[in-house]
């Protein structure tokens, strides 16, 4: 039977009406396009456009309506009839914005000219394309190659990201870090290790076959609503869920289909999760222990008794090492120290365990609550841990399954973005363009941030984001990145990194996904990879924003054309003129992964590029899954002492990673504003506050820097005890750079030591 799991704070059910009041809400504020809703039907389906939002997949057989509100929001958010245009710079300084919020800074609404920084007016002023390229190229041609960094945010298409790796390598490093390094990078290095995939092992059937999901550091309701529709079906045939999260989800507690007459007519809700454990911060290593724990005693027990046995015997001798170095942990592991450390009861950890042991097939969901940690690598291996006791990795209805983020954060990784040379295929890349691709490995995000701060750094190009607010000590950030020699962003709003401007600083407006991308041989589509490693085609049909916008890859090959020496492999008006010569050139250079590329990319459900792990062939080292014995019980950098606690940094449902659509946060009742800090009554009153009052947040790292956020008002919370909630991107001045994951440098933003100070004793 379902454990009853109230939500006071939340407004009511994901989905329902809610849902549609929040896409009306956004439709009212961007005043988007009138094909906006045309559009809209065709998000996510053959032959339409795939969404700009998260990478959660796309069925074979889609729904009437196949996008959620978080990807209508980022749709019609995309769609405004607002104009960001040169005539903006008359009545506004760059100095003057600074003072603006991310909400109102992207309401200005689509850039529609190149725009180059001009230090004597503080404003942007337009400039031409080739002017633009030909000052991009003056000041790289003048910097150390090593000293020029190439991000991407995840969201260009597999095309231009290919063709963006390569003028990185062609320019002379492999200084490529992306948006994963500051999310699921953890993934890529922890699940790497121990199932030799960086990424998830299972495909769409696999939801429909399940008889259980364990979540760990998922919020399907904000960041993946589409996850929902499966979950509700999975429901309905019987399957449990398990929910391990500190904050009470609403996405994960109940929903109500907006695609179903029915339940929209009568308010029918349902359940979603079976048992919810509010796990403390940084506590999962613990909770995933005591559940193994209970797993191995049961079968411990049937052993001893003569019984089926619990553990999958057989697929453990053949697939995996490492057993027995866990199972040791595991069983001297004490009851005491494992609900210290999660903040859970051993009668909770034994009830999850028993939905463990009587479920065939489990798939472990986790997100970003696990891989942003300083011992988020570890947290990972946990969750396999879990999974490999039974064998359910590589078998149908279970699996292990990362939900990533932006729409194709996965699939640029796939087509070259990487720092580390390992993952390129170099020596196709020096048989298709006559070069010799560096071979230093390059820079991740962290590696980039103090290169900024070290000096190291001059230069940066941004494909797509908003870095300046993305990544941890951001006060220190704004400073550096004014400091560089150059720095280039391709985006379509306006965004607080554009207002730290560098010497030389340009701000490049591209298409978006939704619009038609006419080039020489007519309107061009392109592709992009989702979470279970399946790649599909999306067309623009809008007409864009302004006649003067180009396309992300035209950009990328622009700024090649004047930076980079031409040579006859070097084909970049024809890739231009033509994207398919482009998926030729990635299909040569990923043979297996892109077989008959162009033929297949509009395949419903997309085609699937396959995954070892998912047919049980292990590329680890050991050529077998491994067990990890975990040499700690939780995922902390720093100790218990007291007056600190654990913040975790969280996002509303009207917000995609930086880009803030507006303030309502219905899941957790606050509305107006993100100023807020949430903690649970008992911390409140034990630390001498009252909910309603004014505080500052201070980190507590003990590195003699003193990073700060004042004006939180005090909102209780359901919460553990010591954990403490605020919002992203606000809390990133908080964190510091060298506060990440060991293994991955993916930034620890799930359990920031803080200390909370009355307003009035910082006053004066």
């Amino acid at each position: 039977m379902a454990d009853t799991i109230p939500n006071p704070e939340a407004e009511g059910p994901s989905g329902g009406w809610g849902s549609l009041k929040g896409i009306a809400s956004v439709y009212g504020e961007s005043w988007p396009t009138p094909a906006a809703l045309e559009t809209l039907a065709h998000q996510n389906k053959p032959g339409g456009f795939m969404c700009v939002s998260c990478a959660w997949p796309k069925p074979v057989n889609y729904h009437p309506f196949e996008f959620c509100e978080n990807g209508a929001k980022a749709t019609l958010w995309e769609l405004t009839s607002h104009r960001c245009s040169p005539d903006f710079w008359r009545d506004h300084t760059v100095s003057q914005l600074r003072g603006w919020k991310d909400h109102d800074l992207e309401m200005t609404g689509r850039l529609t000219h190149p725009l180059r920084y001009e230090a004597a007016t503080d404003r942007y002023v337009e400039v031409g394309w080739d002017e633009a390229f030909d000052g991009i190229a003056k000041v790289l041609k003048s910097l150390e190659k090593e000293s020029v960094v190439f991000y991407s945010s995840g969201h260009a298409s597999l095309e231009a990201s290919y063709l963006y790796a390569l003028l990185a390598r062609l320019y002379g490093n492999n200084n490529l870090p992306q948006s994963s390094n500051m999310c699921h990078e953890t993934t890529s290095v922890g699940l790497n290790k121990v199932i030799g995939s960086p990424v998830g092992t299972i495909v769409w059937e696999d939801l429909e076959k399940a008889d259980a999901f364990f979540f760990f550091g998922q919020n399907p309701g904000s960041n993946s609503p589409r996850f929902l529709h499966p979950l509700q079906d999975a429901k309905k045939r019987g399957a449990r869920i398990v929910t391990f999260n500190p904050i009470l989800e609403q996405g994960l507690i109940s929903f109500i289909n907006p695609q179903s007459p029915a339940d929209m007519l009568t308010g029918r809700e349902t359940q979603i999760s079976d048992q919810y454990h509010q796990v403390q911060a940084g506590g999962d290593i613990a909770a995933i222990l005591g559940i193994c724990k209970h797993v191995i005693e049961a079968d411990d027990r049937a052993l001893a008794e003569g019984g089926e046995r619990v553990l999958d015997v057989a697929f453990i001798e053949e697939h995996t090492t490492g057993f027995e170095k866990f199972v040791e942990m595991a069983r001297s592991s004490s009851w005491v120290e494992i609900e210290r450390e999660s903040g859970l009861t051993e009668v909770d950890l034994r009830k999850a365990g028993e939905v463990y042991i009587g479920a065939k097939n489990v798939i472990g969901v986790y997100g970003m609550g696990l891989t942003q940690h300083s011992q988020g690598a570890l947290n990972v291996a946990m969750v396999v841990n879990l999974l490999l006791l039974r064998g359910n990795i590589g078998r149908e209805g279970a699996g292990c399954c990362p939900v990533r983020g932006h729409s194709n954060v996965q699939g640029q990784r796939t087509v070259g973005i990487a720092e580390k040379t390992k993952l390129v295929p170099m020596d196709k890349l020096k048989e298709l363009f006559d070069f010799d691709p560096p071979t230093k490995d390059g820079m991740t995000i962290v590696d980039a941030v103090k290169g900024l701060m070290s000096g190291k750094v001059k230069g940066f190009i941004s494909l797509g984001g908003n870095l300046v607010r993305a990544v941890p000590d951001q006060k220190e950030m704004e400073r550096v990145w004014a400091e560089q020699e150059l720095v280039v962003m391709v985006s379509t709003k306006l965004n607080r990194s554009h207002l730290f401007p560098a010497k030389a600083a340009y701000i490049l407006p591209c298409l978006s996904r939704t619009e038609i991308d006419k080039q020489e041989t007519g309107n061009q589509a392109v592709t992009t990879e989702d979470s279970f490693s399946h790649i599909s085609g999306t067309v623009g049909k809008r007409t864009p924003a302004s006649k003067e916008l180009k396309s992300e890859l035209a950009i990328v090959t622009g700024i090649a054309k004047a930076v980079i020496a031409p040579r006859p492999t070097l084909k970049w008006d024809e890739w231009t003129g033509d994207y398919a010569l482009v998926r030729d050139l990635i299909e040569y250079s990923y043979p297996k992964d892109f077989k008959d590329y162009n033929a297949r990319m509009f395949q419903p459900g997309g085609f699937y590029r396959g995954n070892s792990a998912h047919e049980r062939q292990w590329k680890t080292p050991e050529k077998k899954a491994v067990f990890t014995a975990p040499d700690r019980l939780n995922a902390l950098s720093f100790a218990n002492v007291s007056g600190r606690f654990r913040l975790v940094t969280i996002r509303s449902n009207d917000q995609f990673n930086t880009t803030i659509y507006g303030y309502s946060d219905r899941f957790r009742g606050i509305e107006g504003t993100r100023d807020v800090l949430l903690m649970c009554d008992e911390d409140i009153r034990a630390a001498g506050l009252s909910a309603g009052q004014d505080v500052t947040l201070v980190s507590d790292f003990d590195d003699g820097v003193r990073r700060e956020l004042a004006g939180l008002t005090v909102i209780k919370h359901d919460l553990p005890r010591g954990t403490v909630a605020a919002y992203y991107p606000e809390c990133n001045v908080l964190n510091s750079i060298d506060h990440h994951d060991e293994l991955s440098k993916t930034p620890a933003s799930k359990a920031i030591p803080v200390r909370i100070e009355p307003s009035d004793a910082t006053e004066g």
